[in-house]
């Protein structure tokens, strides 16, 4: 897939520190942004039917009015979500928060942003992968300085469905099973050393150095510093393998290891 931004996309869909998604708006055409969603809901409704949206006008070069955003509150609800709040940026944002009744979240600005409030562009969510695609060549692993600085969290039991582990500003190695609906996330790399069911989120705030390595791949989501990949996105020749997840130049890549 080619790593150019692909501007005919109207949202940009990313998934946040705690598994909520971050709908950075590009394009405000209402329908085309509920089109696009509803997509997603029904590629992968056990993720994203009912889940809580975090709605982000940074990308904007003008702040919609009230009508206009309580039009996408509402379209994006009957595409099958629920928009929570809006990501901070701007007075004319909180005055926005103000107007259609909905909460700011600081927190998702630095998914985008760099240090001095620029504006970073980040490739779109991927489409539907080839099953019979190559498998990009895996990179050698990153050197130590690139790893959290941190020690690392170990979490010895299986995680199971609806629980949720967090390792803050470290990697996290999982000596069991994630199940089917569980979650672990890590600021750094992730090392699961038995089957991934559930999801997983490396990097969580931000961080494109972190990995993810499993023993035996069936992940619901994969998620390196927001950019997600989705088992319906994932070739069949790798689940059940050894894999490892990485970014290649804001292009998430999953590759067998054996």
């Amino acid at each position: 897939m080619s790593s150019a931004i692909d501007y005919e996309q109207a949202g940009e869909l990313k998934i946040g520190q705690v598994g909520i998604a971050n709908l950075r708006v590009r394009t405000l055409d209402v329908a085309q942004l509920a089109a696009e969603m509803r997509d997603r809901v029904q590629r992968a409704p056990k993720l994203f039917e009912r889940a809580a949206v975090i709605l982000d006008f940074g990308g904007l070069t003008k702040t919609p009015d009230a009508a206009t955003a309580r039009k996408l509150v509402e379209g994006l609800r009957e595409a099958g979500v629920l928009p929570v709040a809006l990501a901070y940026g701007t007075r004319e944002i909180e005055e926005l928060s103000v107007a259609i009744g909905l909460p700011l979240l600081a927190k998702f600005r630095a998914q985008y942003e760099r240090t001095g409030d620029a504006p970073v562009e980040q490739a779109p969510p991927p489409q539907r992968v080839a099953a019979k695609a190559a498998a990009p060549e895996p990179p050698p692993a990153p050197a130590a300085s690139q790893q959290a600085s941190a020690p690392g969290m170990m979490q010895a039991s299986p995680v199971r469905s609806g629980q949720q582990v967090y390792a803050e500003n470290s990697d996290l190695t999982v000596l069991a099973t994630v199940g089917a609906g569980a979650e672990v996330i890590a600021d750094g790399s992730i090392h699961i050393y038995g089957a991934l069911r559930g999801r997983a989120l490396a990097g969580a705030q931000g961080n494109e150095k972190a990995r993810i390595f499993c023993r035996e791949f069936h992940a619901e989501l994969v998620a390196v510093a927001g950019h997600y990949k989705v088992l319906e996105d994932i070739p069949k020749d790798l689940r059940g393998k050894a894999v490892q997840v990485w970014l290649d130049q804001g292009q998430l890549r999953i590759a067998a290891l054996d």
